[in-house]
């Protein structure tokens, strides 16, 4: 790996070099950022899991830059173009615009109207003219008169010359750099609603004539009038004075005010028009879609982690419901590992006599099998059913409403089809309900991410990007978690560190064949699974009553020695480090510090002693709704009890029991000014809201955190708030922004100050 990689990197993060290079060092040999954080810490100087990340996305980056330039070189080198100047400027480029920019002269052209007029052989008059010495331009271009090459007149000529300028102006390094820089400073995003699409493109009515600075814009917006734009409802440019534009062009190339000058002028701002205004947009699209891809996935992954991590109930007999009306709703009855042990079907809302019968069967199932928890969808009559189970009265049985979003993916899954080949989609849905209360990160790793439905313009974002993020999200809660090696699924196996879909099924079909793993040691036995892939994933499987009590925790085999040499030290066995606080406290690490193995691995052996296994989650605590079933209970002003389940770059949504998440804009979440929502409600959450406003013809709610909310409509309240963004699925998926932009860019500070003055002073 090159050391210029380790420096630049190390620089740029203003991380440690060492830690920087032993990190590259073990990506090159196929270790996870898991594996890295947990059991390489002395190798890394301690870098988390986030600090690994920025490493490896940043090495990803200069390979790719590294990639171009290679290419770019050969290109060159091939049409017999590379000069031992250009090779050192090509060599120097440390951004890919930068490497472009170098390379545009000598990339391969279509047909441009420059290499049409070179054709006419008018590339000498341009160069004459671009010289801007005192001759006439007429007189230069006379000799270039040309009946066979179709150069009829003089003005011919010079359009010609012009448009060979116009091109060199347009690959001019220094002209593309200062045009970056103005359109990322003070390019303005507008759009504007196509002829004839007001009434069928309603939904995007707020950015039928908007306006916003595109370096402020938050992603939310951006993204919403990129989808306005693909769905053919609007237009959207990225818009800067072209005066200012010129301005900044003229000085790189007009010398001076002559004859050949203004013909030199006239080529730069015919340049601008027709080509780099264009090129310079398009690069100013490209980048702050990045931007708005990487606040929306960065949006998206957060939410996922807090859903993921969600506390667990724990291994409890369940008797989960998937609600419906007509259709009735969908029972099963699961044992305390989840295994589905008998599904049926209820009526409990299609009248007395349903409702009698439902309930005798509801409370026959729960006395056979012993039934600890009713679990019940939040969907369709969820509610109503909550209501049907809690008269019940069943002595000991606790009714938790369970988050069912994607449960009907999962059901329908080539992953549930092979589970259960013989059952159809309601009872696998409802499987999926009861299991996701036992561990909710267990079952909701079977389900593709984008489908649990907490991000915000998911199918809008660059997929390759949402995908490896959500990716190495799950692998990290999974990781963090650990997982029970003898009954895990080959879904959940797959993401545990150094493992793969392929190995998951190798462990999956052995354990089958073979029975329980009585060991971490055992693993090697497992078809394909070498060396390199035991180290990495070892460590973060677990196996409960282990005949080495070590094979319980997180203490990796590496280390079991280290332990073992602890417990002979002070006359013990294992097991007693672990149920003796007194035995550990006598533990001194700094007589086992040896190469490798540093105080912050002893620090964590001795901590996964106290508590072997031990899951990061925080405890269940069971949630009870308010008394609102539906949209039409509620009233401003009313206090209700809900569960965040999505976090925006605009508010939060919340779940309080209706069908309906409710929205508490951003500006509603506290009694201070917020500029991120994260910081200070997480999805999963459960908070008190004051419902706000009720719009019953848009289905929407308005909620506030807040301590002394205004009750109304946020209109009515003079909000001063822009444009909303069209709904998604069952939820409003934007609110405007906090205060309308200008229509012109903002000045500079001094100009600002003048004015200021000025109005003093009058």
């Amino acid at each position: 790996m090159s050391d210029a990689y380790v420096g630049k990197i190390a620089g740029e993060l203003k991380l440690n070099p060492a830690g920087v290079a032993a990190a590259i060092a073990l990506f090159k040999e196929d270790a996870t950022i898991p594996f890295i954080s947990r059991y390489r810490k002395e190798a890394t100087g301690n870098l988390d899991e986030v600090a690994l990340g920025k490493i490896l996305e940043r090495l990803d980056q200069l390979k790719e830059l590294d990639a171009r330039r290679e290419a770019i070189l050969k290109s060159l080198t091939e049409r017999n173009l590379l000069t031992p100047e250009l090779k050192v400027k090509i060599d120097a480029a440390e951004v890919l615009s930068k490497l472009e920019d170098i390379y545009l002269p000598f990339r391969p052209k279509r047909r441009t109207r420059a290499t049409i007029a070179k054709e006419k052989g008018l590339e000498p008059l341009a160069d004459q003219i671009y010289a801007q010495g005192s001759e006439d331009p007429a007189a230069l271009a006379a000799p270039f008169l040309s009946e066979e090459k179709g150069v009829k007149t003089v003005e011919e000529a010079l359009a010609g010359a012009r448009d060979i300028i116009a091109e060199r102006v347009s690959e001019d390094e220094s002209a593309r750099a200062r045009l970056r820089q103005l359109f990322s400073v003070k390019g303005i995003f507008h759009s504007k609603v196509l002829t004839g699409k007001d009434a069928e493109g309603a939904k995007f009515k707020d950015y039928f004539d908007w306006k916003e600075p595109a370096a402020k814009a938050p992603s939310h917006r951006v993204l919403a009038m990129r989808r306005g734009e693909s769905e053919g409802f609007l237009t959207m440019r990225i818009e800067v004075e072209a005066e200012e534009a010129i301005a900044l062009l003229e000085p790189l190339f007009v010398k001076n005010a002559g004859a050949c000058g203004r013909q030199v002028k006239e080529a730069v701002a015919d340049s601008y028009s027709r080509l780099l205004s264009i090129s310079m947009e398009g690069e100013a699209r490209l980048e702050t879609k990045k931007r708005a891809d990487a606040e929306a996935i960065g949006v998206f992954a957060r939410n996922l982690r807090e859903i993921l991590m969600s506390s667990p109930l724990g291994h409890k007999n369940i008797l989960a419901l998937d609600p419906g009306f007509r259709t009735g709703c969908k029972l099963v009855c699961l044992d305390s590992n989840g295994k589905l042990l008998h599904d049926d079907v209820i009526y409990p809302h299609n009248g007395d006599g349903a409702a009698a019968s439902s309930a005798a069967k509801v409370k026959e199932l729960a006395a056979r099998f012993k039934t600890e928890v009713i679990a019940i969808g939040n969907g369709t009559a969820g509610r109503e059913t909550e209501e049907f189970a809690r008269a019940l009265k069943l002595e000991g049985v606790i009714i938790v409403m369970v988050n069912e979003s994607g449960a009907s993916v999962y059901s329908a899954s080539p992953v549930a089809r092979e589970e259960f080949p013989d059952k159809d989609v309601t009872v696998r849905g409802s499987v999926s309900i009861g299991r996701r209360l036992m561990d909710p990160l267990a079952e909701l790793v079977k389900i593709d991410p984008k489908s649990i439905g907490v991000g915000q313009y998911q199918h809008d974002v660059d997929q390759g990007g949402l995908k490896k993020s959500l990716d190495a999200t799950v692998e990290s809660c999974v990781n963090s978690v650990g997982v029970e090696l003898n009954t895990a699924s080959r879904e959940l196996l797959s993401y545990v560190s150094g493992l793969n879909a392929a190995l998951a099924k190798n462990i999956v079909e052995y354990r089958n064949a073979n029975g329980a793993f009585p060991s971490r040691a055992a693993l090697k036995k497992v078809p394909r699974l070498g060396p390199k892939a035991f180290e990495q994933a070892a460590g973060f499987l677990r196996l409960r009553g282990a005949r080495n009590p070590l094979d319980e925790s997180a203490v990796h085999p590496e280390r079991y020695e280290i332990v073992e040499k602890m417990a002979a030290d002070l006359g013990c066995e294992v097991k007693d480090l672990i149920t003796d606080a007194a035995l550990r406290a006598k533990i001194d690490i700094s007589k086992y510090v040896s190469d490798g193995v540093g105080e912050p691995t002893l620090k964590d052996i001795i901590a996964e002693l106290a508590k072997p296994g031990r899951d990061p989650r925080k405890q269940f605590e069971a949630f009870a709704f308010g008394e609102a079933q539906k949209i039409g209970d509620l009233k401003p002003g009313q206090k209700l009890p809900g569960i965040v389940t999505n976090v925006a770059a605009f508010g939060a949504f919340v779940d309080i029991g209706v069908h309906q998440d409710g929205l508490v804009h951003i500006s509603e979440l506290a009694d201070r000014y917020v500029q991120d929502a994260s910081t200070v409600v997480k999805v999963g959450q459960r908070v008190n809201v004051t419902v706000t406003d009720v719009d019953l013809a848009r289905n929407r709610i308005a909620l506030s955190l807040k301590s002394n909310p205004v009750v109304g409509p946020r209109e009515a309240r003079g909000s001063g708030q822009g444009p909303a963004v069209p709904a998604q699925a069952r939820r409003p998926d934007n609110r405007p922004p906090r205060r309308p932009v200008e229509e012109k860019p903002v000045g500079s500070m001094a100009e600002a100050l003048k004015s200021f003055m000025e109005k003093r002073r009058n």
